[in-house]
């Protein structure tokens, strides 16, 4: 059995899938990664004493605009008008754990937007540390968490 992949048209060609006759739901996703470096450097970013600044307010709104943008980063996503994204950490066990979430309410989901709203997080505070540590990674970039809820109609007659 061949699966069709919903990028691909017949001739072989990336194309953009054609989400119009869907109906629109409330859809969310979740995302997290995980920003590693040495203890040291994990505690300039926690405590705000990095001499690029402030490292995770920089990395949350890049987090946000990234998402917001994700139709320019991604080809053939589609633009969606997002209605939340957040971007939270939390310091775990050797770094940094990022989760990234979105909504909206429309014809597809929200799983790039998540993904890109934690990737550009991890980026950024990658760049701001990369002076003071060598040895910075980013691991384990996956969604967690996709949902999508009918939207209810309004009775009409």
């Amino acid at each position: 059995m061949t699966s069709r992949l919903s990028h691909v048209d017949d001739r072989g060609r990336a194309t953009m899938v054609d989400v119009g006759a869907k109906e629109p739901m409330h859809r969310r996703a979740v995302a997290e990664g995980f920003f590693v470096a040495r203890a040291e450097t994990i505690d300039a970013v926690m405590n705000g004493r990095l001499p690029k600044g402030e490292a995770l307010a920089v990395a949350r709104v890049a987090g946000i605009i990234a998402a917001k943008r994700c139709d320019e980063l991604i080809p053939l996503c589609h633009s969606l008008p997002i209605e939340a994204v957040q971007v939270d950490f939390e310091r775990v066990d050797g770094g940094i754990r990022i989760v990234g979430s979105a909504s909206v309410t429309g014809k597809t989901g929200v799983e790039m937007e998540a993904l890109t709203a934690v990737s550009v997080a991890a980026l950024t505070l990658y760049d701001m540390t990369k002076a003071i540590d060598k040895q910075l990674r980013i691991d384990g970039i996956t969604l967690l968490e996709k949902t999508k809820v009918r939207v209810p109609q309004p009775d009409v007659g």
